[in-house]
Formats: C-alpha cells, structure tokens, sequence
C-alpha cells in the first residue's frame, strides 16, 4: 500500500498520518514504522518524522502466521471473468481474516470458490482490492492476479472508479445534496473506531437525499476517498448517524416507526460500482435492483413509508 503526501499533510507526524491513511491503530503504526514495514522515500525513518509535501509513504505488512483455510460459504457472484469478480458481500462477513478473527471471512470463501486471486496485498488479504466493513452489505471488486488488482487498485486511487451507497441515516437532512469534508484518524484507544480530527487524512463524502421521513432520511453516498469507516464517521459528525451503527451513536436515537426493528448492523448498502476492466478497457457496470437490497434496507424503508 502506497501514500503521497499533500501539503495539507506536512509536518503531521509520520505515525499519525499512516493510522489515518492505512486504516490502522496508532499502536499498529509505530510498531510497523519501527520495524520497516513503513518506510517514507524508500527510508526506514521515525515515528515522530514530520511529512513533507509528496513524501512517499509506503506500508508492507508483515505475513501473519496464521493459517486461512477455504471455507465454503455462499457468494452472491453477479459477474466473473479471468481477471475479477464482481460480487453482493453480505452482512455479517469480514472482508479478511484477523488475528482476532480467522474463520468465516470473505477470503476464506473465496479460496473455497477458486484458486486463482491476487497476492499482493499478502496472503490474508487475498483478491481484496477495496473493503466493505462486517456489517455493510453489497457491491465488491476481487481481483484474480496481480496485474488486474495493481490496475484496478490504481483507478480507486486515482477517482477513476465509481462506487456508491445507499444508506439511512438518523434526523431530517435538509440540503438536497452536500459534502462531507473532514479529515479522520483512529481513535485513540480504539483498535476500530475513526474520529475527526485535524491531523488526520483527507475524507471527502457527496450525498444526495433521496426521500425524507419523519426522523431520518433516506441517501445516496458516493465516496470521493475511501478511509476505513468513512461514511459512518463523516454521518455521525454531523450529528446524522446510520440507523443501526451503535458504534457511532445509533444507539441515542429513536424513531417510533423503526421501535422494535433490530438490524442486524447500519443501514449502509454498496449498490452501484463502475470501474474499466483492467484487462479490456471495457467501462464495467453493475447496480443492484430493489429486489436485491438487504433485506435490512427493505424492512427499514417500507416501515418508515407506512
């Protein structure tokens, strides 16, 4: 994984800055700039280094040791090919196995489904180009070599891909359309948790609304960068969590239409991704239709209607 600095990003310490950029603890970054996982132009360098305006910030991370074993679970596969997989992630399903977590990961699933996926993100991470969190169901790329996974990867990072969400957040949005500019970093303490913060890493959110109610309202989010958390954070900041994220204040909010209905994590679907076929050039497409929204968006929608 590979970061350039902007001049809004000098003199942060480097630990910060890879916390925010790479989607890890604190912790996890002092102890990966300490033992040259992370190094700044090609140099081991110290945690407290300021950043200088593009500075190359490069993160190897070290193989875990434990074992990922195939695992047959069910994949929602819309389309594949030699190169990649476009796939509907559902709830309840880590992208990747952890330390914490080893078993029941879309990784495992996908060694199950076929050999043939990209590496170089390390043996954990396996055919993952982009994330979606545990809970936030929907469209994934996955790419099977290298080259298509360098490629595609590229593009997300350069804002030649189109991903967006659909979500339902707590409060009345008032602005048709908006963004969300507001930079973030791991909480401290938290081995998970984002919040905003000056020294963090850019974080842009577009949204759109598309139907109000009585006490929340219903968007389509397109994601400009892609940090860990972001659309949670970015909603919650304003004060707007997603229904269903105690993580990020859910929990303070009622609605008497949503009484009794227990989602099983936030309302927050990847419904439409556009991409160029790394192999091709062809532009690729996919939306997922309304039957094919979680069942959680579904149940959330028709009782905020009723």
């Amino acid at each position: 994984m590979k970061l350039e600095a902007s001049n809004e990003d000098k003199n942060k310490r480097l630990d910060a800055f890879c916390a925010a950029g790479f989607g890890i603890t604190r912790n996890k970054a002092q102890n990966a700039i300490k033992s040259g996982e992370i190094i700044v132009n090609g140099k081991k360098i110290a945690a407290s280094y300021k950043i200088k305006e593009k500075d190359t910030i490069e993160y190897t991370p070290a193989e875990e040791t434990f074992e990922i074993k195939p695992q047959n679970i069910p994949l929602d596969i819309l389309y594949e090919d030699d190169d990649l997989i476009v796939l509907n992630k559902q709830k309840n399903l880590i992208c990747h196995p952890t330390a914490r977590k080893e078993e029941d990961s879309l990784v495992s699933a996908l060694l199950y489904h076929t050999k043939n996926l990209s590496d170089i993100g390390g043996q954990s991470r396996q055919g993952i180009v982009h994330r979606l969190d545990k809970n936030t169901s929907g469209l994934m790329l996955i790419a099977k070599n290298n080259g298509a996974h360098i490629k595609l990867q590229e593009d997300i990072k350069t804002k030649k891909t189109t991903r967006k969400y659909l979500a339902i957040c707590h409060g009345v949005i008032n602005e048709n359309e908006g963004i969300i500019n507001k930079k973030m970093i791991h909480s401290l303490g938290k081995t998970v948790k984002m919040s905003i913060a000056n020294e963090g890493i850019e974080a842009i959110t577009h949204y759109k609304v598309l139907e109000r109610f009585e006490g929340a309202t219903y968007l389509e989010i397109q994601l400009e960068t892609g940090r860990t958390h972001q659309i949670r954070c970015h909603f919650s900041s304003i004060n707007h969590p997603i229904v269903g994220d105690e993580l990020y204040g859910s929990k303070g909010f009622q609605n008497k239409k949503l009484k009794g209905f227990k989602p099983k994590g936030q309302i927050l679907m990847s419904y439409y991704l556009s991409f160029t076929h790394p192999a091709t050039g062809e532009i690729m497409e996919f939306e997922l239709k309304s039957d094919d929204y979680h069942p959680d968006l579904k149940k959330a929608l028709e009782l905020l209607r009723s």
